[in-house]
Formats: C-alpha cells, structure tokens, sequence
C-alpha cells in the first residue's frame, strides 16, 4: 500500500470555511453532545461539530446548517465529546507489535495520535529499521509521528550495538514526512560534556525546527541538569517525584509523566499540580512501554488518564495533559489535540468524564472503532528477510557457556549483584557473598544468575553476572532478545543447562522471550521482526505473553510486571547497575566495574 499524505488545513481550507457558513454540507455531524473543550477546560452541553474532509469545520449550538443529504449524522445523545488521546512518548517495539498490529490495539482504546521512538530496531537494523518503522506507521489511520532515534548506542564505550545512528542519519531523517523530531537524548553524560556527536544531532534537529526529546536519568537537579537542559533537550519522562517534575517544568522542560506497563511514575509527580497548584500547561501524560497483554487488557491512554483522575486530578486538566498539551509541546496544536475547527477531526464520545468508557473513536473523520471493536483496516509493511533474520549466536551454547570461575583458593566470594526494584526503571546496586562449589560461583537464594549473549555478530560472547529480585526457584530460565537498548538477548536462570536451552531456542525461532524449566519449554512468544516485534495480530500475541507471565510466576516470581523489568538489565543509561557485552556498568559513574571482589 502506497502512502497518501493526509490533506493539509490549507489544501481543505475553501471546502471547511464554505462547511461551516452553511454554503457545502459537511460529510459527519455529531449532534447533541458535551463539548470537551480543552483550550479553555470546559465541558459545554449541547453542542455540534460539523466535520469535512477529515477535518473539523464548524463546533457550536446547532450544525444545522451543515447538513445536506449525504451527511452522516451521529446522535451524541448527551455524551461527552473529548478530543482523541495522544501518547507523547512511547516505543511501539515495547508491545512486541509492528506499528500496524500496535494502532489496531490502541485504536478502540480511544489513542489517535503517538509519538514513537523506534530506537529499538535503530540498535538492531540501524536507519533502515528506523525507516521501516516509520513507512508502516505513514500508512494507518490514525496519526504516528516518529522521532528519530538519538543514541544507538545509548552509551558509547558501554555497549555494542548492531548498528549506529549518526548525526548524518539524523539529519537525513529530519526530511522525512512522518518525523516530528528526536528521540529520548539518552546519553546524558555526553550532553552536559558537550560531545560533538550529541551536540551534532541535536543542531541538525534545532536547524529543522523540529523538537529534541529527554532523558535525564539523573537524581543530580544541580549543575549537571542545568547543563543537560541548556543542551536543547524539551522534555524528560525519568521523572519519578514531585522534585523531578517540578525542576523539569521550572526549567522550560515539560514534565512527561507515565504510566506505562512497568513504570508506575504519574502518582508520585502530579502532586505538582493536584498539591503544589503549578501550571498544568507543560505536563504530560504518556505510557513509554506497554506490553501487549496491557493494551489488549487494561488499555492505553485512557488507562493513563483514568490513572491520573485517580490520584486526584480533575478529569478536565488530565485530559488536557494527554491531548492539547502534547500536541502544543511538538508544534501541532493546529493540527489536533482539541477539538476546533481545522484540527484533524479525532474525536472519542464517552458517556462518563472520570470512569472514561470509549464508545465511539473518530479519527480523520470517519468511525474507526465502536463499542471496543476496530472498524477499519491498519496497513502492513512487507518486511523484508534482512528484518527477520536478526539473531545470530555463533555457535550453539552449552551450560560451559554460563559458568562464572571463583578466584583461585576461594571458598566464597563477594559479588556485585543488579537488584529488581519493582514498578520502575532503576535498579540497585548490590552486593551479595555467594558459595562456590567446584571452582565455580553459584548463586544463592534470591541471587540467581544473568548472561548478556551476543546476537548481532555472532561472536560468541556472553557476559555473566548475578540478579536479585526475581525469586525464581527450582531449575529454570528466562531468555529475552528484547533487552533494552543494544537488544542482545538477556538469559537469566538458576541453572546453566536451561540456560543454554532458553538461548539456543530463540536463535531457532529467530527471537522473542522463552522460558524453562526442568527441561521443558513453559512458555514462547515468537517475536521474527529484529527480535522484537510480531505481526501476529495483538490478541493472538497478548495471549502468549499471559502465558509467558504465568511462566514466570510457575517459577516464583511475583513482581509485578516482571517481564519489563528483565527487559530493562541491559539499558546502560538508567541507574544504578546493569549488564552489557561488555561486562558490569555501573551507571552512576558509567564505568565498568568488576563482578567479583575479594572478601576481606
């Protein structure tokens, strides 16, 4: 399928002015609703919206006028009438969905427009994933704007990625018509110590008018994140208390708060607005990662937003934070995020305002979805072979593989150990005595073992080191080719012989998350695009996920949302200690340290 670009304001202009004085019919009306008014948060009974051309051309009392015979008219019959969701920062690689198979997800969940950050596959297949990414998101029918992705990869000198995204990529990208900007600056550091690269991609995205995505993950709101912000970078979702969202917002920032499937940050930084009273102007809502076991079950935006009038924000502002804000924070407050005349007709009727029952989704001016059911058809890419063959080991791994030598002499030893913190993006920095037993390291209780294997290359490389957290028991492993940002494959076990089965399978498959235990697979989500995305419809792939969940519990995990945070070992960017295939990271100083240390 060819992409159309969706006809701009002034190329509909004539047909919208002539709609709204009563000269043309328009092609909808909605009649007799409660117009959710976002840039003056009102909620204004009875009224009309006259729509034309997939755009708004007249909102007002009585649409009368508008009405010709061809019109097709909707009878609101009271219901609310709020401008379509958007998700201001987001990875569609996180719902392990390509963006075809994500919008027929979201769509009935009232999101229409979405910011995405494809820098998942930009680490696996570099600017050409980036730009399949982008092509298939131009042909759906609701709006996907892409960033392009800033830091493949995330920490230079940390980590190998299977490609790099260049300050000459960026600038290439800038002139693609679906990129709204730059994605998440990851590599923090690099700003505040002004490297050329950083610097060079961020110029390039300034020059195109275009807005440069944050990522501070950084407890320091000192001089380093002064530095940071002088850099150009317009918003930051690392926040995780009300200090953080109130220094981004003081600083020219906005504040992206989220909620998301592992990542529980909305609660404890709009007491900023709900409790401090600061303009709800430059905060936003977004979700980041969601899984697609979320988006099939408990949804998308409109889980966010329910979340925030949770925690005691008025439904108006909450809403205001997921349409009108995010659309003015990228330049496109003329284009949606309200419902007025011009904007691209994206329109969700919901019968309640805080419990935000999705109805009825317009997008562009035709039904895309009713009742929870999508109406229309979400476009594939034909993805080439080069896209699903991504997972190359080198060899066949054996238990030998996962085994970490003791220190000669040594009858225990003092590791470091990355610690699970449940419900967000850090971790901790751990440490941990562990027995060794015939030369080799073992872990004990909760501390089980984590290997980062190589898988762009085929070098052969794994990377072994100590978890805590999981709870894992008996003789079990849960690999991933899904491991933020480089997306090697991450195993974690606590024993090396189904480690090495869980490996080998997901080169058999060509990627995805499997897990075992005594021999047998528990649980398999293929995942054939980069080793991160299916094309299977959502439903279909939101059921292995469940499956794979019950796995993890089947072996004594109850964290919440666990698969995120196994997901996230190997993201070099976000404190305070991770795995990459290059050893241990600390991240607070982003040095490599040692894995064991000697007792005293």
């Amino acid at each position: 399928m060819e992409y159309t670009p969706f006809p701009s304001w002034p190329d509909t202009a004539p047909r919208l002015i002539a709609v709204a004085a009563g000269r043309d019919a328009a092609d909808m009306v909605i009649r007799g609703g409660v117009w959710v008014n976002v840039h003056s948060r009102e909620a204004l009974p009875d009224h009309d919206i006259a729509i034309a051309a997939g755009r708004i051309a007249f909102v007002g009392p009585d649409a009368s006028h508008c009405i010709g015979p061809n019109t097709q008219v909707i009878e609101a019959k009271g219901r609310y009438m709020i401008p379509g969701l958007c998700d201001a920062h987001m990875h569609i690689e996180s719902g392990m969905l390509t963006p075809a198979e994500f919008a027929r997800a979201v769509i009935p969940h009232g999101t229409t427009s979405m910011f995405t950050d494809p820098h998942e596959i930009a680490n696996v297949l570099g600017l050409d994933g980036v730009r399949m990414m982008h092509d298939e998101a131009l042909l759906q029918p609701v709006n996907i704007f892409t960033q392009m992705p800033s830091c493949a990869p995330s920490a230079p000198g940390l980590e190998t990625t299977g490609y790099e995204i260049t300050p000459e990529d960026v600038t290439e990208a800038m002139g693609w018509p679906g990129i709204i900007g730059l994605g998440e600056m990851m590599n923090f550091p690099g700003v505040i110590h002004g490297d050329p690269k950083m610097l060079a991609e961020i110029a390039a995205t300034q020059r195109a008018g275009k807005t440069v995505g944050g990522h501070y993950a950084s407890t320091d709101l000192g001089s380093d994140f002064a530095a940071y912000v002088a850099g150009g970078p317009a918003d930051d979702h690392e926040g995780t208390c009300e200090a953080d969202a109130i220094a981004r917002v003081r600083q020219g920032m906005r504040s992206m708060m989220r909620l998301g499937s592992a990542w529980y940050d909305v609660e404890s930084q709009i007491t900023a607005v709900t409790e401090k009273g600061l303009d709800p102007r430059n905060f936003i809502l977004c979700t980041d990662d969601c899984h697609s076991g979320t988006l099939v079950n408990e949804g998308h935006m409109n889980r966010v937003v329910r979340h925030a009038i949770a925690c005691g924000c008025d439904p108006l502002i909450a809403l205001q934070m997921a349409t009108i804000n995010t659309a003015t924070h990228f330049g496109l407050e003329r284009e949606i995020g309200s419902i007025t005349p011009g904007r691209r007709a994206d329109i969700i009727l919901s019968s309640d305002l805080t419990a935000l029952p999705i109805e009825t989704v317009i997008a562009r001016g035709q039904i895309v979805a009713e009742g929870g059911v999508i109406k229309v058809d979400c476009p594939h890419l034909n993805w080439p072979d080069k896209a699903r063959n991504t997972v190359h080991l080198g060899h066949e791994l054996c238990a030998a593989d996962f085994e970490i030598a003791a220190p000669t002499g040594a009858n225990r030893v003092r590791a470091n150990v990355i610690g699970v913190v449940e419900n967000q993006a850090p971790t901790q920095a751990l440490q941990a005595e562990l027995p060794i037993i015939e030369g080799l390291v073992e872990g004990d209780g909760d501390v089980c073992q984590i290997a980062l294997v190589e898988r762009h290359r085929a070098t052969g490389g794994v990377t072994n080191a100590f978890v805590s957290g999981f709870g894992y028991q008996g003789r079990m492993a849960m690999a991933s080719t899904v491991a933020h940002d480089s997306h090697h494959m991450i195993v974690v076990g606590t024993d090396r012989e189904q480690m090495a089965l869980a490996a080998n399978r997901l080169a058999e498959v060509g990627g995805g998350i499997t897990i075992f235990r005594d021999g047998q697979e528990l649980a398999l989500v293929e995942l054939p695009i980069a080793g991160l995305m299916s094309d299977s419809p959502a439903a279909e792939v939101a059921a292995k996920a469940q499956t794979m969940v019950e796995a993890m519990q089947a072996c004594g995990c109850t964290l919440n949302n666990a698969y995120m945070q196994h997901s996230l070992l190997a993201l070099v960017v976000i404190p305070e200690l991770r795995i990459s295939d290059l050893g241990l990271v600390d991240v607070r100083t982003f040095e490599k340290i040692d894995l064991l240390e000697p007792l005293a």
